[in-house]
């Protein structure tokens, strides 16, 4: 648990990495097991203690995630969470979709998570998150391949005391030949309230867009961001082949479908 009871989910991607299936299901939306999602995301924040869900998506996904999270008829450990949906009114990037929350955010500390990753089950990583933290904002970080690095926004690296480092700066997707490191930012955050300050006054960066990675440069060169590296607490369901292993991983770990599915698993010829 954690002092931290506000959590920011972007939901509004394209999810172009998942076509064709997102051309008709919302990214935010695919099923892994039993849930979609941005439901074992939100459940994850909950964990952490988080009492108030705001989902930033866009108009097309609004009533959608509204359905799903539905005040009068809330899921299950969903009934003392307040859920707002937050709408983005056109795609102008993540660091945008934060900012859109703003007037809801206020001044307060707040986690983000991104719907494209999945924590591991048993994993603590916001709690570890908060544990690293000075006051200032603290960044999930993994170490990448060299292929990767044209994905993730990558983490300027300063002192580090066991999993724990001071960053000093961030780039967007800048590929092996500009990355600063192989520390890529993979989706699970901590921001102090200046993150929004950052946003607001942010030009486009990479892609024409308002960018996430430029702010926590900002707030990194000013002196106020730490990265905790988690190298295996997170599932990237971004991508096909990491959403068929989430669904192995996640389904291996429900006791109630553990042993027929590892009995279905051994028996298939494929694997043999």
């Amino acid at each position: 648990m954690t002092d931290v009871d506000l959590a920011v989910i972007p939901a509004a991607g394209l999810g172009k990495r998942m076509r064709p299936a997102t051309r008709s299901v919302p990214k935010a939306l695919l099923p892994v097991v039993d849930r979609p999602a941005v439901q074992h995301v939100a459940e994850e924040a909950i964990r952490a203690g988080v009492k108030e869900v705001i989902f930033v998506v866009d108009a097309g996904v609004g009533s959608l995630i509204d359905r799903h999270f539905a005040e009068d008829d809330p899921l299950p450990g969903f009934e003392d969470v307040l859920v707002t949906v937050v709408i983005q009114e056109e795609p102008r990037g993540l660091g945008h979709a934060v900012l859109t929350a703003g007037s809801a955010i206020g001044d307060r500390r707040f986690f983000c998570l991104l719907v494209d990753n999945i924590v591991r089950p048993g994993a603590d990583l916001l709690p570890s998150l908060e544990a690293a933290s000075n006051g200032g904002s603290v960044v999930a970080l993994r170490e990448v391949g060299d292929h990767m690095l044209e994905r993730y926004g990558v983490a300027v690296p300063g002192d580090r005391r066991g999993n724990t480092l001071d960053v000093l700066g961030a780039v967007e997707k800048p590929g092996v030949e500009k990355a600063p490191s192989n520390l890529g930012l993979v989706g699970r955050y901590l921001f102090s309230p200046d993150i929004l300050g950052a946003l607001a006054e942010l030009p486009p960066g990479h892609g024409g867009e308002i960018q996430l990675t430029d702010a926590i440069d900002v707030v990194a060169r000013q002196g106020n961001c730490r990265g905790f590296i988690g190298d295996e607490d997170l599932l990237d369901i971004g991508i096909p082949f990491g959403l068929l292993e989430a669904t192995v991983i996640l389904g291996l770990a429900r006791p109630e479908y553990h042993a027929p599915f590892k009995d279905f698993l051994l028996s298939l010829d494929e694997l043999r």
